[in-house]
């Protein structure tokens, strides 16, 4: 049996998303390639095409892509019990960090120009850089695809609005289902990605979804009270956001500054602290809630923001992961998806030049391009572990940059 198609333990699903919680820096983007390393490369969980097609799910979904394809890993390894591994241990080391940051743990000043910080910045973009040139080769071998890729790449970087995102993968599938064909009407069950999700409880999911998205509103006005209000604030901005990462600060700022929880300086500087910590950009929701109440209540409020904004995509993963599963495996839905994956590459591609190789490079300067070169070469020619660079990249970045 190979190691992809067996199961795994809680703690091993905790501890591997824990090591990637603490070292994955750079935004959504890098998190899938980071991904990618430790789990098609290194450990070979599932293949090239099933990681594709899932993060092609993902995309489509609202809620934090990354922090998805994260918890769709843990619950296809080790059930219920690995999703919330996942999702955990991937996600407190950035929440524990902005919490105590809001508290007023804020002596080493703004950290947004520290040398390890664009050290850690510049091992992002050798992180993406592979994992772009990897997908590329796999799910974009001949003309078609590789066109399709460009297409998405280009639309996104000509039109850096989120639902663009959604829209270039969406027309690619429609391309793909058009122009592409399948190597064989067989399905190579090594790119098999089975899940079993009861019906019952995947509709569950979703209805669920939904029901809070309108009932919660209607909660925080007939019970008014901070909870109600903190759970209906962030479950909107956790369930109206496509794709995840910086895409959600207007709704954060928004519901939070405009509505006057917290002040815009609390914001910005609780925001430039975001940039320094690894693992999702949500877990910011967790420094607003912080930030917003003084003492024990600054930590309810915290646990409130952090659970309500990760919800939604929760609920859409677990309500719809079973039926991808189902529907990849049909051969007139596997043209599309071959369309999906080309416009996954592409749309990667586009977020690997801008934000990653622009933070992480241009606004730095060519020490950082030199940094990023040398944790490239290590990751690919020398098959050092991605954390093992990140860690390397930040201490060089201490030194000289």
């Amino acid at each position: 049996m190979s190691e992809k198609s067996q199961k795994g333990s809680v703690w091993e699903v905790f501890w591997i998303f824990l090591r990637l919680g603490l070292t994955s820096f750079g935004g959504p983007v890098a998190h899938l390639a980071y991904f990618r390393e430790a789990f098609v490369q290194r450990r070979k969980w599932l293949t090239e095409k099933a990681y594709a097609d899932l993060v092609a799910l993902c995309q489509f979904l609202p809620g934090p892509a990354s922090s998805q394809v994260g918890m769709a890993l843990g619950l296809q390894r080790a059930g219920w019990g690995g999703l919330f591994a996942a999702w955990f241990a991937f996600t407190m080391p950035s929440v524990i960090l902005l919490v105590a940051f809001a508290y007023g743990v804020a002596t080493a000043g703004d950290l947004a120009d520290a040398g390890w910080i664009h050290g850690l910045k510049a091992a992002a973009v050798a992180v993406v850089a592979h994992a772009v040139l990897g997908m590329a080769k796999s799910m974009t071998p001949d003309a078609p695809r590789a066109t399709i890729a460009a297409m998405a790449a280009i639309i996104v970087l000509l039109v850096p609005e989120p639902l663009i995102l959604v829209a270039a993968i969406a027309v690619s599938g429609v391309i793909g289902l058009i122009w592409l064909k399948p190597e064989s009407q067989e399905q190579d069950p090594a790119d098999a990605y089975p899940v079993r999700i009861p019906k019952a409880v995947a509709f569950g999911c979703i209805a669920a979804f939904f029901a809070l998205l309108a009932g919660l509103p209607l909660l925080a006005t007939l019970v008014n009270t901070e909870a109600t209000s903190l759970a209906d604030t962030f479950y909107r901005s956790g369930a109206l956001v496509f794709g995840g990462g910086h895409v959600v600060l207007p709704l954060l700022e928004a519901e939070t500054v405009q509505t006057g929880m917290v002040d815009s300086n609390a914001f910005l500087a609780g925001y430039g602290a975001a940039q320094a910590v690894p693992g999702p950009l949500f877990t910011f929701s967790g420094f607003l809630g912080a930030a917003a109440f003084e003492g024990p209540m600054g930590l309810v409020a915290a646990g409130i923001a952090i659970l309500a904004i990760f919800l939604p995509g929760a609920l859409l993963v677990i309500g719809c992961i079973s039926f991808w599963e189902q529907l990849r495996s049909n051969f007139t839905a596997r043209k599309a998806l071959l369309g999906f994956n080309a416009g996954v590459v592409g749309i990667l591609a586009a977020a690997f030049y801008d934000p990653v190789f622009t933070a992480g490079v241009i606004d730095v300067g060519i020490e950082a391009l030199a940094v990023a070169i040398a944790c490239f070469i290590a990751l690919v020619h020398w098959k050092v572990p991605a954390w093992a660079v990140v860690i390397g990249a930040g201490l060089l970045g201490a030194v000289i940059l």
